[in-house]
This record gives structure tokens, sequence and C-alpha cells, in this order.
């Protein structure tokens, strides 16, 4: 929808099409999309998948969010590629940078996030996050204040997952220290990651 807008003001011209992966869960809402997406005029491709199959009934995965995002992230390229899309934006928001940092921190032993901006040498694509600065709340409050129908969350996981445990751990840590948020992202910037660069 965001994007959408853009266009109308943007000085550079951009086609928008939209690619969403179907996992295989029960409750993706395919309906959802279609009628979304032909309100907002936009052509969309749903992908279906093996995804749930994969992860949770075949690896039987007890943290299946990584395996099914890398799973979800190479089709989505693969469809783009199909597409001849030259960049791919995906939602990440504030919070999703910092809470990967602490994952990959902590679970990875290795300093890193994702960067607003990044290209994939092998699909020759780039990766943009346009929603990267905002926090979640604020996405939030504005789909609220502005009655935007959201589809239901399908991932079984939601909820109950090392993501949920370290949001948590932040929510803890802002309860101390309000300016955590602005405090690690100027961190990751000042800190030299790769695509993080001030």
């Amino acid at each position: 929808m965001a994007l959408k807008n853009l266009q109308i003001f943007y000085p550079q011209k951009f086609d928008l099409i939209a690619i969403s992966v179907d996992p295989g869960f029960p409750f993706f809402d395919k309906d959802f999309l279609s009628s979304l997406c032909e309100n907002l005029q936009i052509p969309l491709f749903i992908e279906d998948s093996h995804i749930k199959e994969i992860v949770f009934d075949i690896r039987k995965e007890k943290n299946p969010c990584s395996l099914c995002a890398n799973l979800r992230r190479g089709i989505l390229n693969s469809i783009a590629i199909r597409e001849h899309c030259s960049k791919i934006a995906l939602g990440h928001n504030l919070d999703d940078v910092i809470e990967t940092f602490f994952l990959n921190l902590i679970y990875n032993g290795n300093i890193s996030t994702f960067a607003p901006v990044s290209y994939m040498d092998r699909s020759q694509i780039t990766l943009i996050r346009p929603l990267i600065y905002t926090e979640e709340k604020i996405i939030k409050s504005f789909i609220k204040r502005n009655q935007i129908s959201v589809m239901n969350k399908c991932c079984p996981m939601d909820g109950n997952s090392k993501r949920e445990d370290i949001k948590q751990l932040i929510e803890g840590f802002r309860k101390e220290n309000p300016h955590i948020k602005a405090n690690l992202l100027g961190a990751i910037q000042r800190g030299n990651l790769k695509g993080w660069k001030i």
C-alpha cells in the first residue's frame, strides 16, 4: 500500500507487483491477498510451496523460523527473477533489525543484522527495506488509525519462538531505558556492520 502511494509522486517511475509464498499452513488467506491487491490494482503472484511439510512434518524442526525464512526467501527470489524484477521490497521494521541483531549475537555467535539495502550477486536483485527505520508500534498504530484490514497470522510458531523471547528481553530493557532501541540502532550504524555505513 505504501509503495503504491509512493508511485504517485516519486520522481523515478517504477512498476509494482506483489509476490506471496503460501507455506502450506491452513490459515493462509489467499482470498484476502487477492482482494487487497485487486483493490490496489497491483498484480499478485502467489506461489504454493511445501514449506510446512518440509519444516514441520519431515524435519520436525524445534526452532523452525530460520529454515522457513530461508525457504521462503529462495522461492521469493525465484519468482522475482521469473517476473524480471530488479528489486524486492521487504517489510522488515526497526524492531526486526534489533531482534535479528540479538538473535545472531546470542544464538549464532556473530555480530550482524540485515541492512536497509543489499545487493544479491547471484540473482542480480537488490533487496530494499523501506520500513526499516520505523518502529513496529508506529506501523500498528497507523493500521489501526486508518482501519486497514490485515491478514490473520497463519504461522503455528507465532508468539512462541526465539524471536518472541528476544522481543520480551528488549521490552524488559526498554522499561529500564526508554532509549534502548535508538541506542542499539546507533551501535549498529557506528559498528560498521555490512550495509550500515552512516
